[in-house]
């Protein structure tokens, strides 16, 4: 298995250093500096997501390789209330927080791959890959 990172989110500056090695990991598979950009933008939606509905939560961020194709895969998970309609989440501008409600659609826009798992009361796990051109 792949060496993974896990950055634990708990506050502002977390949100800052998951999207630091977001960043790292994708130049280390060699990303060019438009797709780095997309992928600290996506971690960083993700992991102020996990701060404002959950108040903590992980980051788990590894390089990924699929039939020859390399890449980076990023796991956000926390324990939260969940989510009572990911459909609905995922529309763009819907937003139970008062935002513009583009987190979500924006990171499934952004990346390669896009998955949620969302249980009430037991928290929220998004999949994102991002695959080398």
């Amino acid at each position: 298995m792949a060496e993974e990172l896990i950055i634990r989110i708990s506050n502002d500056s977390d949100i800052v250093k998951a999207r630091q090695k977001g960043r790292e990991v994708a130049a280390e598979v060699g990303f060019p500096l438009t797709d780095l950009a997309l992928v600290a933008t996506a971690i960083s939606e993700l992991s102020r997501n996990i701060l404002r509905y959950a108040r903590q939560g992980e980051i788990v961020i590894r390089r990924a390789e699929n039939a020859g194709r390399h890449g980076i895969l990023v796991i956000a998970r926390d324990r939260g209330p969940g989510i009572a309609d990911v459909e609905r989440a995922l529309e763009v501008g819907f937003s139970t927080s008062g935002g513009l409600g583009l987190g979500l659609p924006g990171v499934r826009r952004l990346m390669d791959e896009f998955e949620i798992v969302s249980r009430r009361g037991s928290g929220t796990t998004v999949t994102i890959a991002k695959w080398k051109p």
